[in-house]
């Protein structure tokens, strides 16, 4: 009986998925062997009715039968068998799909060399530590699409990696964990970067052990994956920069210390308990972390990506047609089922969002034409209605298009988090909550600083050390919190810890010494927090690798301000801080207050504006020096006239005669007279253009519904330049 149609693809798998288990294996070393013993398994029951393949392959089965039944890893002579045979099954199975009758396998002909073997002594292999060969002009859209993928895979494994270091009996968090770096391993092996797929491949094995319930992930085990994934980032960084820039990479990221230690960790002591932990975990980290699954026999080798060998190497197995065809289908697009998602790059996002822009401004001047015709019950005014609905809705699709996730960028936090604790010997729960919070994605991205600088400060400064937190009637492990959640038109992202707090008579002290404020000023409580922000404030008694320089919390609250947010703070001594940063849902839109000075319009962001009103003549007095001011419910306010500001006519003369809003920007609260308040509108944020960047008190522009152009307000930059 022939083989079945169906099989050759099935085989073309197999075999490819055998070469990479073959690429990696040595003498002297068991990587591979039982992987390779179950594929071959696979293999010979596939190749049952052809005589000539099944004799062949029995034989060889057999071999590796016996290394297992006696403990033993690979030897020479069945390595060499095994690689000999894995040469030879291409051509035979060749000739029986053309219908020619196949040459035997001949045991002794010289056997193909090892592409990648390492020594016998169990130390990684040195061609381990090369260059990433990309193979860039064949190779481009594969390799995008592989990149693309690391990342996710990358972000996935420290996502679980961090619930292992937690939650011990996580068996969902150790499979995605295998998953990712079984990916990772098989789609480097078949583009060739040889770094990726022997650390990866290195990982995996550590990890299967894990799976089987052979070894105990400890926290230096966590510790020294982590490390490994660190690197495969770094490896995948070089890809990105290659395909962004054309940069082929010129550094040689070193795995081979990272693959030895992984190699070291994965040999359980007599009781199956993993080993001591290395000296990178310090005696004061998180306690140990155990975790295992359930996980098939040995003999079942979890099924795996269609991978080949490394073309760099020096004598590869044979990658067949098909293989590589299923690859490629892989990188292109996943199987249809479950595929919900597309990549799109971000240029077009933004072009998008200039499109929808102009349509909505558009729309808006469609329906002045048509109210300025007069007939209510029109045909033109129903179809500008129904325009209007169709545009509001492209409007909302195309700005949710722009919104992504916070959870990356709290994982990194959580991650830091980790790793500084175990540096400062502390004991830490990092708790999250609302990472599946959307965000502008270029709020996502600039906040990652800010919120760097924060959990470094709470963990240094905010959390005692477990001694301290003990002698006060604490538990010796601290909490930190990190949630985001909607607020009205605002989104809020929150720190909190439940350390020592924050001292206001210190930070006056601390500010009086450094002569941030004068002595015997008198400021409220939340003046007083305020004041951690000022350049160079700082209460650190020393200066350590973290903090304590006095830089840091002024730049959170420069870059929070940039993307239009605002922090706040509170805390209580010895109960904790909090500081929660306000941001807008997206800055390529804003809800404004459109004010009017003269013949011009301007935008003010409704988020700074606290109320508006007409003052009576007597709320209004000049101060010697200082200039106008207005007296508001007891304030005493600023008075700012805009039309001053951009040196323009205006209608009102007189505060009296005009409208005063009052604004707040930063904790600081002034009055700014304007001729008319005209509407509140949402509208689209335009670049100015490099002549009029940086142009103090301007944020940018925006063209409103009758067409004219009007100038969107930056509170903060406008009231520090008047």
């Amino acid at each position: 009986m022939p083989l079945a149609p169906e099989s050759f693809q099935a085989l073309d798998d197999a075999l490819n998925r055998l070469a990479a288990e073959s690429i990696l294996a040595a003498p002297g070393r068991d990587e591979g062997l039982i992987p390779s013993y179950s594929l071959l398994g696979e293999v010979r029951d596939l190749c049952a009715p052809e005589p000539v393949l099944h004799a062949a392959i029995v034989a060889t089965h057999a071999l590796l039968e016996q290394r297992l039944d006696t403990a033993q890893p690979f030897d020479e002579p069945t390595l060499a068998r095994l690689r000999q045979l894995i040469d030879w099954l291409p051509g035979a199975l060749a000739k029986i799909k053309a219908g020619a009758a196949p040459a035997a396998f001949n045991a002794s002909a010289t056997p193909t060399a090892p592409a990648a073997a390492a020594p016998a002594s169990g130390e990684a292999a040195p061609v381990a530590d090369v260059l990433l060969d990309l193979n860039l002009a064949e190779n481009q859209e594969l390799l995008g699409e592989f990149y693309a993928e690391a990342v996710d895979h990358l972000q996935q494994i420290e996502a679980a990696l961090l619930i292992l270091d937690q939650q011990a009996d996580n068996p969902e968090a150790l499979n995605s964990i295998f998953r990712s770096f079984h990916t990772i391993k098989g789609n480097a092996g078949f583009l060739g970067l040889v770094p990726m797929h022997t650390l990866a491949h290195e990982v995996e094995s550590l990890l299967d052990l894990a799976r089987n319930r052979e070894l105990l992930l400890t926290p230096a085990i966590i510790t020294e994956i982590l490390r490994s994934r660190d690197a495969l980032q770094a490896l995948t960084q070089q890809v990105a920069v290659a395909l962004e820039k054309g940069q082929l990479p010129s550094q040689i990221v070193p795995v081979s210390h990272l693959m030895r230690a992984v190699k070291k960790l994965a040999v359980p002591d007599a009781k199956g308990a993993a080993p001591a932990e290395i000296p990178a975990a310090p005696a004061s980290a998180a306690p140990a972390v155990v975790a295992s699954a359930p996980a098939p026999a040995p003999a079942e080798a979890p099924a795996v990506a269609p991978a080949a060998p490394s073309p760099a190497a020096p004598a590869v197995p044979h990658v067949s047609a098909a293989a590589a065809n299923a690859i490629e289908a892989q990188a292109t697009g996943k199987a249809a089922a479950g595929n919900q998602t597309v990549r799109v790059n971000t240029e077009k996002l933004d072009s998008l969002m200039d499109v929808v822009g102009e349509l909505v401004i558009v729309q808006s001047q469609l329906i002045e034409s048509a109210r300025a015709q007069g007939d209510a019950g029109s045909p033109l005014q129903r179809n500008v209605a129904q325009l209007s609905r169709i545009t509001k809705e492209l409007q909302h699709t195309a700005m949710s298009l722009r919104m992504i996730p916070i959870k990356p960028t709290f994982q990194k936090m959580e991650r830091l988090a980790r790793d500084l604790a175990r540096n400062f010997g502390k004991k830490v729960h990092f708790q999250v909550s609302g990472e599946d919070t959307e965000l502008d994605r270029t709020v996502v991205e600039e906040i990652g600083d800010p919120l760097v600088h924060m959990v470094r400060n709470s963990l240094d400064h905010g959390l005692e050390p477990p001694e301290e937190r003990t002698a006060g009637g604490k538990g010796e492990m601290g909490t930190i919190h990190l949630s985001a959640y909607h607020q009205g038109s605002n989104i809020v992202i929150e720190l909190s810890d439940d350390g020592r707090g924050i001292n206001p008579d210190r930070i006056y002290k601390k500010a009086v010494e450094k002569g941030i404020v004068a002595p015997g000023a008198q400021l409220t409580r939340d003046e007083i927090l305020a004041l951690i922000f000022a350049p160079g404030f700082s209460t650190a008694e020393k200066v350590t690798a973290v903090s304590g320089r006095g830089v840091g919390m002024d730049v959170v609250k420069r870059n929070i301000e940039k993307l239009r947010g605002k922090i706040e703070i509170s805390s209580e001594v010895g109960k904790g801080s909090t500081f929660k940063i306000k941001l807008p849902l997206t800055m390529a839109i804003i809800d404004g207050l459109v004010v009017r000075v003269g013949a011009d319009r301007f935008i003010l962001p409704s988020t700074s504006v606290q109320m508006a009103l007409r003052p009576p003549r007597e709320a209004i007095t000049t101060v010697h020096g200082q200039g106008e001011v207005l007296e508001l419910r007891g304030r005493i306010l600023p008075l700012h006239r805009l039309h001053r500001r951009f040196g323009i006519p205006a209608d009102a003369q007189q505060p009296w005669d005009g409208i005063v809003v009052i604004v707040e920007h930063s904790g600081r609260v002034s009055a700014l007279l304007v001729d008319e308040m005209v509407s509140k509108q949402e509208v689209v944020i335009k670049n100015l253009g490099a002549f009029m960047q940086g142009l103090p008190g301007v944020a940018g522009g925006a063209i409103l519904g009758d067409g004219n152009i009007a100038l969107i307000l930056d509170p903060g930059t406008l009231l520090h330049a008047a």
